[in-house]
């Protein structure tokens, strides 16, 4: 925390966080572990490391400790599409149609559980709704409707499951949409299809694309669709939370961890066979801060420009029909984002109503999380970066999102807004 005071930091306010997160989770064992990293113009001003990345076996977590980091791989693929946007290979008022040929006569479900009755949509899907998952696809775990049903049934966008991207793709023209294109948010594989695109218009796989585009550029050396044979060794173990610690706080920790994934026979150990751009990443806290910071700044990081100051406005300006925000728009039971005041770019959730939320933060802010309660947050105003990572699911057992932002915030002395 040397840097922490001359960056606007109360040194003393930001020793808060580790206590809050060690005393209320850690300690009490209702996470695994915590690692935390906050940047604010580019430079670190604070970092813990807490628990264990594997409760089993008493391995302590280190400060380069590989994560799961499931949704937050999002933000990545959208990136990575909107290169090729920038250079003209594909646009966001493309019909999707235009680049998968087999979805032109998808319908909107009406009724049904296999085959289903349709009707025609509104209007086509086009790229830009697979970006702001107002696409009309869903997942499967949602368990909500009879379209959802489908997904599960045929294991749609299981990284590791039966199928490739390519057979992704086919199984998804097989199944209607929740609803028209553009009628309603929905979280979704969207981001997974945006995968296939980006793969299909660079002619590449996705993992290369992202290596060549991002990862490289960036110098994101642990980020990538598997655990390679040198990362094993810090690859940290991922737990379910028990329903009695994630409804009460005040439970006795004892059980209330489950193994989930053992990092020592995961799935993760092996190349996947679908490269799941909605999902599909492991990283370290230092690589995603590094990509967190490029986006602070505006497209560039020491000297990789990925993407241009303009093109990454729009991304992160609300994309919303009619400027709603995800309380007024959402079908979905489940996203990494509940709050009022929240709308939704090209990849990320945006704040543009920040009274709203309830939580300190800025207008513009925009941020993504991850199933095993990964979390950051890009906030342009103040130029600060936040990353979090912790492997426990759901997301939604604990308020530490929420708790942390507040944290960070309360220790902020000079505000540039």
């Amino acid at each position: 925390m040397s840097k922490a005071k001359t960056l606007g930091f109360s040194k003393d306010r930001l020793k808060r966080i580790e206590s809050h997160i060690q005393a209320k989770y850690v300690g009490p064992g209702r996470i695994p572990c915590a690692q935390i990293a906050i940047a604010r113009d580019g430079e670190t001003v604070y970092e813990a490391v807490l628990g264990l990345a594997d409760v089993e076996r008493k391995v302590p977590l280190k400060d380069d400790a590989v994560f799961r980091i499931y949704s937050m791989t999002k933000p990545i693929t959208s990136v990575a599409l909107m290169t090729l946007v920038e250079e003209g290979l594909i646009a966001l008022d493309d019909p999707v149609a235009k680049h998968i040929p087999a979805w032109k006569d998808l319908g909107v479900y009406a009724a049904g559980v296999g085959p289903f009755v349709t009707t025609p949509v509104g209007r086509p899907m086009q790229v830009v709704d697979l970006m702001r998952h107002t696409s009309g696809l869903t997942y499967g775990f949602q368990s909500r409707t009879n379209v959802d049903g489908a997904y599960r049934k045929l294991k749609l966008a299981e990284a590791h499951g039966d199928h490739d991207l390519e057979g992704f793709i086919a199984q998804l023209a097989k199944l209607p949409l929740e609803f028209s294109p553009g009628e309603a948010w929905n979280y979704s594989v969207s981001t997974d299809v945006v995968g296939y695109l980006v793969q299909k218009v660079a002619g590449k796989p996705l993992g290369q694309v992202l290596q060549e585009r991002i990862f490289d550029p960036l110098k994101m050396v642990d980020t990538g669709f598997f655990v390679r044979e040198d990362q094993r060794s810090r690859f940290v173990a991922c737990y379910s939370a028990s329903a009695q610690g994630a409804m009460n706080l005040q439970a006795a920790p004892s059980g209330s961890l489950t193994l989930n994934d053992d990092p020592t026979k995961s799935p993760y150990l092996a190349p996947p066979k679908l490269e799941s751009g909605g999902g599909g990443l492991v990283s370290t806290t230092a690589d995603y801060l590094r990509f967190a910071n490029m986006l602070v700044n505006g497209g560039e990081l020491e000297g990789a420009r990925i993407l241009s100051p303009m093109m990454l406005r729009l991304m992160t300006t609300n994309h919303l029909p009619g400027g709603q925000d995800l309380t007024q728009l959402s079908r979905s039971l489940f996203s990494e984002s509940t709050n009022a005041g929240v709308g939704f770019g090209l990849g990320f959730a945006v704040v543009f109503d920040p009274p709203k939320t309830l939580v300190p933060g800025s207008k513009g802010e925009f941020y993504w999380g991850g199933a095993a309660s990964t979390a950051f947050w890009v906030d342009p105003v103040e130029k600060v970066t936040a990353v979090f990572m912790t492997q426990l699911m759901p997301s939604s057992s604990y308020p530490i999102r929420r708790e942390l932002r507040t944290l960070v915030y309360s220790a902020l002395m000079e505000s540039r807004a």
